[in-house]
């Protein structure tokens, strides 16, 4: 789609080294997946430099000897207003570039999944009957599935995902599998100024299949503000939840012997300084460091939901129907007073509709997702509904060092830094499989190759925002996601990237990388403070992650769209059991507040005396 010229020039091939060759080929079977309006803006991007090759040099790119094709990148590059949207084309080639170039060794074999009752969509009849219907099976489903099949009802789960198997796992690269797990291909999107990044998973699992196994309990302060600001009352008996929870996730901290160079630094770095740092708690016992996590554990370690909780649900006779996407909640209106829930009306990828009458469904489709269904299914009305949205804003810098680091051989995300904590700025070693994390080398052609080909020096941090919900979540039928970064926020993200610095030059990093396409590296903390002295958060390399909030619980009927108990109001028999139902960003990575807050939700619906038969919230 891009072309051979297009990946030519941007990496410098001079035709004498065969992985290059295979780039292009690699290129678009990873566009391919992605959404349309993706692959329309990479070709409309490349096919735009083509034309200026023509206009500098009377040929296209790939007709050009490689020192004619580096000199017309230098002259793109001279263009200031070129540069971001040179950077942003590079991505999606550094990434097969990464992955072509080094390649993984196979991971050994793990154990045997659990088994599942699962069902593709194809195969389930028209219409069928359950005592619950759980809308998505991520860590909010998997958990309210789990409790609800325990407590002896007919729980039937639907995911618009797919079902896949460790063993599946460790036969394919990690961008083969990105796009199969990831909704979109991983290119969600926050539109904004800046745009953010807003990767979610889809699978049997959801976003637990492919988030890093960090496992960090809700804060106190975060709890506390959940009670008594916003009337979540729940919230006070999360902690023994999770405890629960991390029994269930063989919750753990990670020890240093798999920890790898990338997390080894960091935590040399913050030592240096007298920060409070640590191994993370992760839920991945007999981890071996195959830095995988994102792309779906190839050893079965991480305990994400189809391997921990998924199974217990389907023991106790839940079922899983896969490939199936929730249309709307059907509703029952022949009653005074409110609608009742009657079940829910799903689509196959063909097309054609499947129907499961039940009483009671559970929406743990995630934060982007069950405010549209809401919609859909006529229940949007409240007027907080969609808004509230938090994405923990994240950047990354990079540190280069003498000896190599090789990132990818370690624990993924390995050691927090939990100085700024307090602050609303939580760092973590982060490092990627090969191709999944290259957007921080700077420069074009010959520079850019150099960086490539240096990169097994790079000791990589990433910084995420305890950010103010500015964020909403629009949208019927297809999700449109807007966000406007806080200046707060910006601030922080700033402070972040500055102490990101501190740390990489404290564990003996002799220059940083930035991801700033303009102010692209710093040799010492001065350099560095100059540099950010002349920028703004807009120019910093963003992504988000870990949305929250859309349906939030709490106890005024005019800002919560669910009450204090999670029940959505204005209807009976619809409970709110994912990330949309925290009233706030939970301030670190959420999968466990996710999982206390769904098994909170469904344990007091199923609460002895409880009014769940026939009220609903104000």
């Amino acid at each position: 789609m891009t072309g051979e010229g297009l990946v030519a020039a941007l990496l410098a091939d001079t035709g004498d080294e065969a992985w290059l060759a295979r780039v292009p080929g690699r290129l678009d079977a990873f566009l391919s997946a992605l959404p349309g309006p993706v692959r329309a803006g990479a070709r409309a991007a490349a096919t735009a430099v083509d034309a200026y090759a023509v206009l500098h040099s009377g040929r296209r790119l790939a007709a050009l000897t490689p020192d004619e094709r580096e000199r017309v990148l230098d002259s793109l590059s001279a263009r200031p207003g070129l540069v971001p949207a040179l950077d942003l084309l590079k991505v999606p080639v550094l990434l097969a570039a990464a992955t072509e170039r080094t390649p993984l060794p196979r991971a050994p074999v793990g154990p045997d999944d659990p088994p599942l009752d699962c069902t593709p969509a194809e195969e389930w009849p028209a219409r069928s009957t359950a005592d619950a219907v759980v809308v998505g099976s991520g860590a909010g489903g998997a958990m309210a599935a789990r409790t609800l099949a325990r407590a002896g009802l007919d729980v039937v789960v639907l995911e618009e995902g797919e079902h896949h198997t460790t063993a599946s796992f460790g036969r394919r690269t990690p961008l083969d599998r990105f796009t199969d797990l990831y909704r979109d291909g991983g290119a969600t999107a926050a539109l904004g100024d800046p745009p953010l990044l807003l990767p979610v998973g889809r699978a049997v699992g959801g976003t637990t299949v492919v988030n890093s196994g960090t496992c960090y309990r809700t804060p106190d302060r975060v709890l506390d503000r959940w009670s008594s600001r916003y009337g979540f009352h729940l919230a006070d008996d999360l902690p023994a939840r999770l405890d629960e929870i991390e029994r269930t996730l063989h919750v753990a901290t990670q020890p240093l012997d798999v920890l790898g160079a990338n997390g080894l630094l960091a935590l040399a770095g913050a030592e240096r300084l007298g920060w409070r740092a640590g191994p993370l708690r992760r839920n991945a016992p007999g981890c071996r460091g195959s830095c995988q996590c994102v792309v779906g554990c190839p050893t079965g370690a991480k305990q994400s939901v189809q391997l921990s909780v998924l199974p217990d649900a389907c023991a106790h006779g839940a079922r899983i129907v896969t490939g199936a996407r929730a249309q709307r909640i059907l509703l029952d209106r022949d009653r005074p007073g409110p609608p009742r829930a009657a079940g829910v009306l799903a689509r196959r990828a063909d097309g054609s509709e499947l129907e499961i009458l039940s009483p009671l469904v559970v929406t743990a489709a995630g934060a982007l997702q069950t405010p549209p269904l809401l919609r859909r299914s006529a229940l949007g009305r409240h007027p907080r509904l969609g808004h509230n949205l938090s994405v923990h804003p994240a950047t990354t810098v990079a540190g280069r060092f003498s000896e190599p680091v090789t990132s990818w051989q370690g624990v993924l995300q390995s050691a927090g830094i939990e100085e700024l904590h307090d602050r609303g700025i939580l760092i973590e070693a982060t490092a990627s499989p090969p191709g999944m994390s290259s957007f921080v080398l700077p420069g074009l052609g010959r520079s850019l190759r150099r960086e490539l080909e240096g990169a097994d020096r790079l000791a990589v941090l990433g910084a995420m925002i305890a950010d103010r919900p500015a964020g909403r979540v629009l949208g019927r039928d297809r999700t449109l996601v807007r966000y406007p970064l806080d200046p707060r926020d910006g601030r922080r993200l700033m402070t972040a990237v500055r102490a990101m610095g501190q740390i990489l030059f404290a564990a003996g990093a002799h220059e940083v990388l930035t991801g700033v396409p303009r102010a692209p590296r710093a040799r010492s903390l001065a350099e560095l403070d100059a540099l950010l002295a002349g920028i703004t958060p807009r120019d910093l390399h963003l992504s988000a992650f870990h949305p929250a909030g859309t349906v939030a619980a709490g106890g005024d009927p005019q800002r919560a769209p669910a009450d204090p108990e999670g029940r959505l109001r204005g209807v009976h028999g619809v409970l709110v059991a994912d990330a949309s139902v925290l009233p706030s960003c939970p301030e670190a990575n959420p999968q466990l507040s996710i999982m206390a807050a769904a098994l909170a939700v469904t344990e007091a619906y199923l609460a002895p005396g409880s009014s769940r038969r026939s009220s609903t919230a104000a």
